[in-house]
């Protein structure tokens, strides 16, 4: 029998300072068995920093056609394409191709050095795109915050991205790769 996927309500408030978007929003995240906890807090963390009233969390680990989260213009064209890990260059032409704006969130600190030498010269000439990266360390301390309930903060000013609970309060810290910044 198949392993099912661990399901998360998270209550999330954000206040996107740098945006002057502020919401409360009612998430509810299935993790997939073959995600870890870290990938499911970089899938919120990047959630809160492109929150608005379209962007959608898909099936995200368990399909080959959409990327983990995504917005749509109202007449039915993507916006907004958020990928996290490590994608074959490929797929993320094709998501340059079929969106206005593209986010590559990368980690594993040993692994995306690697894939962004390999494919960063010819990733770097799509003007769509973003990468960033986070470290495993912040990764790690997110995954602290992880219950099966979660009440969240996220505080984004000048650039700055906090999380916190009730308990923690932290920094997420991105490193931009393309374009630099």
């Amino acid at each position: 029998m198949a392993l099912s996927s661990t399901i998360y309500k998270v209550d999330l408030s954000v206040s996107n300072m740098d945006r002057g978007y502020y919401d409360q929003c009612q998430l509810t995240l299935a993790c997939h068995p073959s995600e870890t906890l870290d990938r499911m807090m970089l899938r919120l963390v990047a959630f809160a920093c492109h929150a608005s009233e379209r962007l959608k969390f898909t099936r995200g680990i368990s399909s080959d056609h959409e990327p983990d989260l995504w917005e749509h213009h109202d007449h039915g064209d993507i916006k907004l394409w958020i990928e996290l890990g490590l994608p074959d260059e490929r797929r993320v032409r094709q998501a340059c191709g079929r969106s206005d704006e593209v986010w590559l969130y990368v980690y594993g600190d040993r692994a995306w050095p690697l894939w962004w030498r390999q494919h960063g010269a010819a990733l770097g000439k799509l003007e769509k795109l973003n990468v960033v990266s986070v470290a495993e360390a912040t990764l790690q301390s997110l995954t602290g915050m992880v219950t099966r309930t979660m009440q969240l903060s996220c505080t984004i000013q000048d650039g700055s991205v906090w999380m916190a609970d009730d308990h923690n309060s932290i920094e997420v810290v991105f490193d931009s790769l393309h374009p630099m910044k």
